[in-house]
């Protein structure tokens, strides 16, 4: 993507099934789940620019000894230095007694993150800023092991103000206005409500006070909890958390909004945001591990029973499809497919953009996401190219001549690598003539790839969002190698409405074609239709969400998606560009061929899975027209 977007989080749980002692005899290590979940949190980077953390649960640990350890960080490398810091004291031990180190038991008891039960996190915050109090995992501490709660996850709500009230009308003080305190104190405050139930009913029974603590661990209704806390949240979530006692959970959002994945066998349970990710770090193949279904929670006891359960009533499946094109790993089998079918199906509008002029064109990408996509379009093209040659070779078969043929079977796409990605962009340039000048090195050019005043050249996206960096980098550098026209393809249909899921696009004023509609309707004399549906966004305010609808739809109907493109090809080509300018759009229809099992499309098409989308897109216009700058929910 040429654009920078963030994303919002990644989640891993890895719950040994055996004792410490079983990986040291077998791996060699008691530290094989530890090595299993640095492997799963570098596999899963991508997900996660603001910080990392890790949590450990021992089992079983007698009273006064830590349980938890806990390690967070938000330096630039925070994996790494999450881990440097658990090993420190490894290290250390393995000079001074190497025996010791490998007895399980001793280490255990006496060294922290030796445990049965992991959980890490990586971080993309959209809420609570980028310090160290906002980083997952985070705790609800007690000195009652079952009431202890640990969270991370990957989730954004769009009802924090309705569930906030809430907590506050229960008589809390939550210490923070976030969606991650409000889903922290929601559960805990069920738990609570569980813990006292269960009390209450084994001491009536005449338990002691010890036996009861051993009661409620065991029979503590984690499925119910979930229940009771979640099924108010508007919004897209997988939460992953750890009770005191050993029980662990993963809790998915009814849509299947936010992604996750799990696998286990009789030695470890393990849960992760990304599929390949577990296949990789435990040598697997792709159909051993599962999806958590949607509204569907994974529960996984200290006895190392575990169950998949549903806790929230599944609702039509809308996983995020811009999460496939863009954010996960590549590596997936599913989803490189699925990338390169999106770069093959919109091959036809390629092809009418070139007026069919396929040997005067350079055909290449804008690294590096959009690769895969790239050899889809290529192989498309390709495919042309074949019934174009059978189709000469039909007709003249008889005379031509062996030169002729080779010449006609030796003709394929001319494939370039135009575009390189050359340099990060620092934030210390805060004058915007010296940003905007840097902004225009971030890529570099191939020259000698087009032949001047001749070709054409066709660069294929996975996505543009603002088209801040084709418009004032990329299109610029490709405009020096002297093409006569530019074609700028988008292997996803054009981003008009704003997320609210977890993906960082919360502003309607940031949209290239939200941007392009509002001008055409200004070149239009249509201004008025802008002021109605800002009236209606208006009257909208105070009403429940379930009742919010989605007038922002009303800013493109007037126009084709085609006559939207143009009028972005023209804001995004300056007076300077002597190429032709071309941006040549995925439509919907071809998104959903591609992906057929991933529907979530509102950032294309306005239509929202949860009531809170309508309310967060209403507000965004809202704040656009008011100039306001915070986000909408």
């Amino acid at each position: 993507m040429s654009d920078e977007i963030k994303h919002k989080c990644g989640i891993a749980l890895v719950r040994l099934l055996k004792p410490l002692e079983h990986y040291q005899i077998k791996y060699g290590s008691w530290q094989y789940g530890l090595q299993k979940l640095y492997l799963l949190m570098e596999k899963q980077r991508n997900r996660g620019q603001d910080g990392a953390g890790v949590v450990s649960l021992k089992f079983d640990m007698p009273s006064g000894h830590k349980y938890f350890s806990r390690q967070r960080s938000t330096k630039a490398s925070a994996i790494s230095d999450i881990f440097e810091k658990i090993y420190k004291p490894f290290l250390k031990l393995e000079k001074r007694n190497p025996d010791l180190i490998n007895d399980a038991s001793w280490a255990k008891l006496h060294l922290p993150f030796v445990a049965e039960s992991y959980l890490g996190h990586l971080r993309y915050g959209t809420f609570g800023g980028n310090n160290i109090d906002a980083v997952h995992p985070v705790m609800r501490e007690n000195n009652w092991k079952t009431r202890n709660l640990v969270l991370a996850g990957n989730f954004n709500l769009t009802n924090v103000d309705e569930l906030f009230k809430i907590l506050v009308e229960l008589g809390q003080s939550p210490k923070d206005y976030s969606d991650t305190v409000t889903i922290l104190e929601k559960i805990g405050h069920f738990l609570d409500q569980e813990n006292q139930e269960l009390f209450e009913k084994y001491k009536s029974l005449g338990y002691s006070n010890t036996d009861i603590s051993a009661l409620i661990g065991k029979n503590i209704d984690l499925p119910r909890i979930l229940n009771e806390a979640a099924k108010r949240w508007d919004g897209g979530f997988v939460i992953a958390g750890m009770l005191g006692h050993g029980d662990s959970f993963v809790i998915r959002d009814p849509w299947g909004i936010r992604p996750a994945f799990y696998y286990h066998d009789d030695e470890v349970a393990v849960i992760a945001s990304e599929r390949p990710v577990i296949q990789t770090a435990f040598k697997l193949t792709y159909d051993k591990i599962k999806e958590v279904p949607p509204g569907h929670a994974i529960i996984i006891k200290k006895s190392g029973e575990i169950n998949i359960i549903e806790v929230l009533e599944p609702q039509p499946r809308k996983s995020c499809s811009f999460e496939r094109i863009y954010f996960s790993r590549g590596s997936d089998i599913d989803i490189y497919k699925e990338r390169k079918e999106l770069g093959r199906l919109i091959v036809p509008a390629v092809i009418k953009s070139i007026d069919n002029d396929i040997s005067n064109t350079v055909f290449s990408f804008i690294p590096n996401t959009s690769e895969t996509a790239f050899y889809g379009m290529v192989k498309g093209i390709e495919d042309i190219m074949i019934n174009n040659k059978r189709e000469v070779i039909r007709k003249c078969i008889k005379e031509m001549d062996e030169d002729k043929l080779i010449e006609i079977i030796s003709e394929r796409p001319r494939v370039e690598k135009v575009a390189l990605k050359d340099l990060k962009l620092r934030t210390f340039i805060t004058q915007d003539k010296g940003r905007d000048d840097l902004v225009g090195h971030v890529y570099d050019i191939t020259y000698g790839t087009i032949k001047r005043n001749r070709d054409k050249l066709v660069v294929i996206d996975d996505s543009i969002v603002r088209g801040t960096t084709l418009k004032e980098s990329i299109i610029k550098i490709l405009d020096r190698l002297g093409p006569t026209k530019i074609v700028v393809v988008s292997s996803s249909p054009q981003i008009r409405y704003p997320d609210c899921y977890g993906i960082d696009m919360a502003k309607l004023g940031d949209f290239i074609a939200f941007k392009a509609a509002i001008q055409l309707l200004k070149d239009a004399g249509k201004e008025k239709i802008i002021n109605e549906v800002y009236l209606k966004c208006r009257r909208q305010i105070g009403l429940p969400k379930e009742e919010y609808l989605n007038y922002v739809k009303e800013i493109y109907q007037p126009f084709t998606a085609e006559e939207i493109s143009v009028k972005i090809a023209e804001l995004l080509k300056d007076s300077e560009i002597s190429a032709d300018v071309e941006i040549v759009y995925q439509n919907i229809e071809n998104l959903h061929k591609a992906i057929p099992n991933d529907l979530g499309d509102w950032y294309f098409t306005g239509d929202y899975p949860t009531p809170g989308g309508n309310k967060v897109v209403s507000t965004s216009f809202i704040n656009y027209i008011e100039g306001k700058k915070g986000r909408a929910y």
